[in-house]
């Protein structure tokens, strides 16, 4: 059974759809993602968050902000990524890949 995947950034435009782009076609993870902005392409919903095995966030501040407005018990990663790249930049990916491998294992490689 493949595992829940949500990447939040704020406005679900550039970060957060690269990195479900990168896994979307993965055997071993089910991929979405959303942003904590009321402009997001698409908004994070408990629903989203409740389907969700593992939460990336881009950002401290999107972990603080799911903190402040959902109860979730969680586990929420913060990757440590600013909001500098466009959608599909040849860094972003690098730094999407490296971010996650340490809770992703060897399937991170897809």
């Amino acid at each position: 059974m493949a595992m829940n995947i949500l990447f939040v950034c704020s406005r679900n435009q550039w970060r957060s759809p690269t990195a479900e782009a990168i896994f979307k076609n993965s055997p071993h993870y089910a991929v979405r993602s959303a942003g904590t902005s009321d402009a997001a392409k698409v908004k994070l919903t408990s629903k989203l968050l409740e389907w969700a095995d593992l939460v990336f966030v881009m950002e401290k501040r999107h972990r603080e902000i799911i903190d402040a407005k959902f109860i979730t018990n969680k586990q929420i990663i913060v990757l440590d990524i600013p909001d500098e790249y466009g959608y599909m930049d040849v860094e972003l990916i690098q730094m999407i890949r490296s971010s996650v491998s340490p809770w992703l294992g060897s399937n991170d490689r897809v």
